[in-house]
């Protein structure tokens, strides 16, 4: 019987350990912080740093007033940032024509939303939220503030049985609700490397020429399979397509989400990116 929980303890603290490391288990009091990978790089020792690990960081914190929703059920989802003190913070910076995005995704990188909440006169962000499935949900806050990019997260829960889905395999073309076809057209995507990401919309195969979302041809959010963590990537535009410049900070699976708009519409896709 104590050999047994022993055993129980030592796998228990395995996982703890393991979780910490992915970021999954840091405490809203936790110290702040960006989360960074080493990685053998041209024989040099370089730090990546991921976004979107942790609920604090620079001295900020993400704070959800209601994480556990319902499932099927319009909602208002509010949160507040707030400094070390607990003061809620009011200033930010315009980044991609908004001063706040906020992405949500189901654990396995299922039910993505991309959302412009609104901020009252207390600081406090809303935004209506609709989740079909239940199960485990990640949202990020994404803002600028103090000309600094900070990506905060935190989990969101809907009860109910759920199961979770296995990653789709990586394809080179996907369509949207819209009727959209979108190609992708990258190499071999390496870990540190700075690799570049070009989308070509066509409908019925014709080329289709976007309309500027958030500033740009369109918008990408990279997530990693497993802990989640959110890559910021940067527009990189031409005649022919919608391209963006993004470093994956380690090797494996993660999932693309591309927006854009045409007549006045954001049209959605999602790829599954292999980084060697």
């Amino acid at each position: 019987m104590i050999t047994r929980l022993a055993g129980i303890a030592t796998a228990l603290a395995a996982t703890f350990g393991i979780g910490a490391l992915a970021g999954l288990v840091l405490h809203p009091s936790a110290p702040g912080g960006d989360a960074k990978i080493g990685m053998e790089h041209g024989g040099d020792q370089m730090a990546m740093a991921v976004r979107g690990l942790a609920v604090a960081e620079d001295g900020m914190r993400i704070v959800v007033a209601n994480p556990q929703l319902r499932r099927n059920r319009p909602e208002q989802l509010r949160f507040r940032i707030v400094d070390e003190q607990g003061r809620t913070v009011r200033d930010f910076d315009v980044e991609h024509t908004k001063r706040m995005h906020l992405i949500v995704a189901r654990r396995d990188l299922t039910g993505f939303q991309h959302l412009h909440p609104t901020m009252a006169a207390d600081g406090t962000w809303s935004a209506p939220l609709r989740l079909d499935e239940a199960g485990s949900y990640r949202v990020f806050a994404d803002f600028a503030h103090d000309a600094k990019p900070i990506t905060l997260a935190d989990d969101l829960r809907v009860n109910g049985p759920s199961a979770l889905r296995a990653l789709p395999l990586p394809a080179t073309t996907a369509t949207s609700s819209g009727g959209y076809e979108v190609r992708a057209d990258a190499g071999a995507a390496r870990a540190g490397e700075e690799s570049e990401l070009r989308f070509t919309v066509t409908k019925g195969g014709a080329p289709v020429r976007t309309e500027p979302y958030l500033g740009a041809g369109g918008h990408l959010v990279a997530l990693r399979e497993g802990d989640l963590a959110f890559l910021h990537v940067h527009p990189n535009e031409d005649d022919d397509g919608i391209g963006f410049e993004a470093t994956f900070p380690s090797a494996g699976a993660y999932r693309l989400f591309l927006q854009f708009k045409v007549n006045g519409t954001v049209q959605t896709v999602a790829f599954t990116e292999e980084v060697r």
